[in-house]
């Protein structure tokens, strides 16, 4: 069995406050695009579960998200079969695109459907939370409202068609260090969440693009200024708007042509300033 995990951007981010629990409040309008992982999960008679990747500096233990999600799952309804995993990752690791996040949710729909457990999408999403704030989101795709720590969910209208642009520098950056440079007292502007919403309800998109903002970007910009160049390269290419993704450092451009997107990937490439480089589109839930 072959599943998609695929990546998501944030069309506006906000942090509103820290809980006494060390957890923040946030509201965010996620949506995925089509860029993903691939996750491979064959049934095995001997028990236990055994993940593979393609890349050699990821965990394939308890500590990679994908065995975590599978192992709930199977320990829940006393699996005694074993599966084999094998995870291909595309999605820049440590990027701001839920990709840990999404190859979890991959693993809870897989071995869902595998074992005919029968679970919903509501009680999958139930689960995920247990492994990370994002991966519920993961499970149920589309355009969404984010809220709480990031797992309380409203479903939005789709997003108006549009382009996407991925540029993501040679540098990585923590959720930590994010949440450190924040200085939540000292934010004077907060995104417009709220008429984001009434812009994808109207299917405005050149309203939504106007809105788009992200808190951590002033302090993650002060950090690694290549991000704030990839901006200016893909606006001055012709993107609507171009914003940090999450925690960064990817950036993501909006474009409402196809040639313009392909143009500014390729001008991308050329400047050097991101080590990935990826046009695609939004990806709609049907």
């Amino acid at each position: 069995m072959r599943l998609r995990a695929m990546a998501k951007i944030n069309l506006g981010l906000d942090v509103l406050r820290k809980r006494e629990d060390g957890y923040h409040e946030v509201r965010m309008i996620m949506q995925t695009i089509q860029m993903y992982d691939l996750l491979d999960i064959r049934r095995k008679k001997e028990p236990g579960i055994s993940l593979s990747t393609n890349l050699p500096y990821i965990p394939t233990d308890e500590r990679n998200l994908v065995y975590k999600a599978a192992k709930i799952l199977m320990d829940e309804f006393q699996i005694t079969d074993g599966i084999s995993m094998k995870l291909s990752k595309f999605i820049p690791v440590a990027a701001g695109m839920a990709g840990g996040s999404s190859d979890a949710a991959a693993a809870f729909v897989g071995v869902n459907r595998m074992f005919r457990l029968g679970l919903s999408e509501q009680d999958l999403m139930e689960r995920a939370v247990q492994v990370g704030a994002d991966v519920p989101y993961c499970i149920m795709r589309g355009t969404a409202l984010a809220e709480g720590i990031g797992e309380k969910l409203t479903r939005l209208p789709r997003m108006p068609l549009c382009y996407i642009l991925v540029g993501k520098p040679g540098v990585n950056v923590s959720t930590k260090l994010a949440y450190e440079n924040l200085g939540l007292d000292t934010i004077t502007s907060h995104p417009d969440i709220d008429g984001q919403i009434r812009c994808i309800e109207e299917g405005d998109l050149y309203g939504l693009t106007s809105r788009m903002e992200n808190v951590f970007e002033p302090g993650i910009i002060r950090n690694y200024p290549v991000i704030q160049e990839i901006k200016d390269l893909m606006e001055s290419a012709g993107a609507l708007k171009a914003m940090m993704s999450g925690s960064g450092p990817t950036v993501f451009g909006i474009f409402d042509n196809r040639q313009k997107t392909e143009a500014a990937a390729e001008l991308l490439r050329k400047s050097h300033l991101a080590r990935t480089v990826f046009a695609t589109t939004v990806y709609n839930k049907k």
